[in-house]
């Protein structure tokens, strides 16, 4: 099945459509040892807090992070522009079920690992311009996520607040595209439930 073909079967068999050329595809599962691949990842990886820029001043993110892809995947957020570093065996094994799937190469992935519910990530929206395939209001991610479920907010940036919930984890994979980082925000809150580690990895294209 050629990619383009792929993407739209995808949003065909999985999507819900948000609106405004938003967007989002939940397939659960994807991943069936998501268990050890995430253990897998936390040992492979050089995963450590990121300092990023907050209304001026450098903070260190509540969550560990990694960035990795091509070498042209230079990514600019939150006050920094971030080099990849390389693919590693485990990355390029989870890409290409990825891709299986999606239909999609992407040349780039942003690995958070959520230790536990004091782990967060705060409101925002994916829509940096360098981001593909036509940032800000086409913009293509596949988010899997490996481990423990956590609760994932989308927020209408505009008009009526209108909020969707989802329980990420356990292998699942969204794909958020078209206009949705353009129409919404998301967010990982943080939970005061005992819940497991969760390694989140958005895979994203970089326009050249």
């Amino acid at each position: 099945m050629a990619p383009l073909d792929r993407l739209a079967r995808l949003r065909a068999e999985h999507g819900v459509e948000l609106g405004d050329d938003a967007w989002i595809a939940l397939v659960s599962g994807l991943i069936r040892d998501h268990e050890a691949r995430m253990h897998a990842l936390v040992a492979e990886l050089p995963l450590a807090p990121e300092s990023i820029v907050i209304f001026g001043r450098p903070v260190e993110t509540p969550r560990l992070v990694s960035f990795h892809g091509e070498p042209h995947a230079r990514y600019g957020y939150s006050g920094r522009v971030f080099e990849p570093r390389p693919w590693t065996p485990g990355l390029s094994s989870l890409r290409d079920a990825v891709e299986e799937l999606v239909g999609v190469r992407f040349d780039c992935v942003l690995v958070n690992h959520y230790r536990s519910g004091d782990d967060a990530m705060g409101w925002h929206a994916d829509d940096e311009p360098e981001l593909g395939p036509a940032a800000p209001r086409d913009v293509l991610i596949a988010s899997l996520s490996l481990g423990a479920p956590r609760r994932f907010v989308l927020r209408h940036r505009r008009r009526t607040k209108e909020r969707r919930e989802l329980s990420l984890g356990e292998g699942s994979l969204l794909v958020m595209g078209g206009a949705t980082q353009h129409r919404y925000q998301h967010a990982v809150p943080r939970t005061a439930k005992p819940v497991g580690p969760r390694t989140n990895l958005t895979f994203r294209l970089i326009r050249r």
